[in-house]
């Protein structure tokens, strides 16, 4: 075991990494519900009326969050 595995160990680096890793992926699923939740709201106000763009819209944003969490 190197000087940097000795520190990284000493500091739990790979700990705090991992439950930042854990806590983003938590967010982006809350992040899912919230756009699914919007999107329903948005359904019972227009009475399903524009449910296909709603769906889409949903699909789409949906999609970037999953983007923003792979870079």
């Amino acid at each position: 075991m190197g000087m940097l595995d000795k520190a990284k160990d000493a500091l739990g680096i790979d700990d705090k990494a991992d439950q930042a890793s854990d806590k983003a992926k938590q967010m982006q699923d809350k992040a899912k519900a919230t756009v699914d939740k919007a999107g329903d709201a948005v359904d019972d106000k227009t009475g399903g009326k524009h449910s296909g763009h709603v769906d889409k819209a949903q699909d789409m944003t949906k999609d970037a969050i999953d983007k923003m969490n792979k870079k």
